[in-house]
């Protein structure tokens, strides 16, 4: 399996250069130069199998020769160890063919650990075989964070430095990156928006004198090991509810548009997916995409689900490349100008061939928080504020849906404790292995929104000088 840049001028290369190259040298984001395609039997085979096996049938053609069978299912049965349920992923009947998948059973208690503790492991087989060191730059609007630490931490080839927007993040979210105190896990406080901090990792990746002294790699969604891993939820929710014999749709809450992106390359590889819904907050560049072909910046707001308060869905990059028959220089074009104008449209043609698949809605607080109160009273589920975004959105396109519709819960009430109860009158509580999280010491610097301080930042706390 080979990988190709979505600009189309970086190496090509396999997987494992992909996971640790994470961004590619030409400022585009990896993907497989082809898809492996499972036909109905195939996918029928998968019905039976534990998250682990499936996540191997998945995850093993992207992989290609670059890691032996043995050596993947020993790491992806390490990385669903850790979880505080056997089915990983539990799939619950909210209403006639209405569901919600929980994804937040991990570690850190949300979605970003169905990849994390896959990544973890899979680095430090690699930097093993390669006897390599990297370090790891990440951005994060509260939940990759804490999950990449998690399963960064006290890895002894990996050095991990985790931007997060300072003041803009739950009490939760912060305190889960924070309080580890492990040696090679360095939080930064930038003074800015989650775009900020994405945009300071891309250009300390197009620093390439700064990336090749540093040996810099990626667990933000730009790494393509990152998408791989999601893929496999989507097929484990897809079986449970009569796939490939039953099409399916999905409900996603997104911001960075790499969840929703893996349900986009589930389709490609076979799996009857009739529809993905995206629900957005209101920071709604993504849905004022698929309601007009026209994506366009319009400042970050500050809401109660703060994981998709982002302007610059990175992942989206990767559909275009498709939308723009792959053209990478196109693609590249159309990125710089975006770049430059804060806007770009597509043509009629590649607005249709979205829509074809895509739909997306919004909701602001007042209306999620509802959500979450009327989803508390017909069930007693309880949602967290970007969850309850995602099951808005289903709810939405369920009249005009003809499949059973999965909504995705991405992160556990506890993670926004205040914004649950004041919806739901109930104050959801952490889990066991958390309930001391806020008498922990924290560990953090916080830094001015300037790229030059936080190289210069990292270098020294490379160097030992910090």
């Amino acid at each position: 399996m080979n990988y190709v840049s979505t600009r189309g001028s970086a190496p090509v290369l396999e997987f494992d250069e992909v996971l640790l190259a994470g961004l590619a040298r030409d400022g585009g984001l990896y993907v497989p130069e082809s898809w492996p395609v499972f036909d109905a039997d195939k996918i029928r085979s998968l019905k039976n199998l534990s998250y682990p096996e499936l996540a191997f049938e998945i995850i093993k053609p992207f992989v290609g020769n670059t890691v032996s069978d043995k050596d993947l299912k020993a790491i992806l049965d390490g990385a669903y160890a850790h979880f505080d349920t056997a089915e990983v992923a539990p799939l619950k009947k909210l209403d006639t063919d209405e569901y919600l998948l929980e994804l937040f059973h991990g570690p850190t208690i949300a979605f970003k650990d169905m990849a994390m503790q896959f990544l973890g492991p899979m680095f430090d087989h690699v930097l093993r075989k390669r006897q390599q060191r990297v370090t790891i730059v990440g951005a994060t609007s509260g939940d990759t964070g804490s999950a990449a630490i998690e399963a960064c931490r006290d890895r002894a080839a990996i050095d991990i430095f985790i931007l997060y927007p300072h003041g803009r993040v739950s009490d939760v979210q912060r305190k889960q990156m924070t309080t580890v105190m492990a040696a090679n896990v360095h939080c930064i406080a930038v003074k800015g928006t989650f775009d900020d901090c994405q945009d300071m990792v891309k250009n300390l990746f197009n620093d390439t004198d700064f990336r090749d002294r540093w040996n810099l790699s990626a667990v933000n969604s730009i790494n393509w090991a990152r998408i791989v891993a999601q893929i496999v939820y989507y097929f484990w929710a897809a079986l449970k509810v009569g796939s490939p014999d039953k099409a399916v749709s999905f409900a996603v809450p997104t911001g960075n548009f790499g969840n929703v992106f893996a349900g986009y390359a589930a389709r490609k590889m076979g799996l009857p997916i009739e529809r993905l819904v995206i629900g957005s907050n209101s920071n709604d560049i993504l849905t004022r995409f698929f309601e007009t072909g026209t994506m366009e910046m319009n400042g970050v707001h500050p809401t109660i689900s703060p994981s998709m308060d982002i302007q610059v869905s990175s992942n989206f990059e990767r559909l275009l490349f498709d939308l723009f028959d792959r053209d990478g220089a196109a693609v590249k074009r159309c990125i710089d100008g975006f770049r430059e104008t804060g806007k770009f449209s597509v043509s009629p043609q590649q607005f249709d061939a979205a829509r074809q698949l895509f739909e997306g809605y919004r909701f602001d607080d007042a209306e999620t928080k509802a959500m979450i109160a009327l989803i508390y009273k017909e069930t007693g589920e309880l949602l967290d504020p970007h969850s309850a975004v995602g099951v808005a959105a289903a709810r939405r396109a369920k009249p005009h849906i003809r499949t059973p519709l999965v909504a995705l819960a991405t992160a556990h009430p506890a993670k926004f404790p205040d914004a649950v109860a004041a919806a739901s009158g109930q104050h959801p509580a952490l889990p066991a292995h958390l309930t001391d999280l806020f008498d922990r010491k924290e560990k953090s610097d916080v830094i001015d929104n300037d790229l030059d301080k936080v190289r210069s930042h990292i270098i020294k706390t490379l160097e030992g000088t910090a």
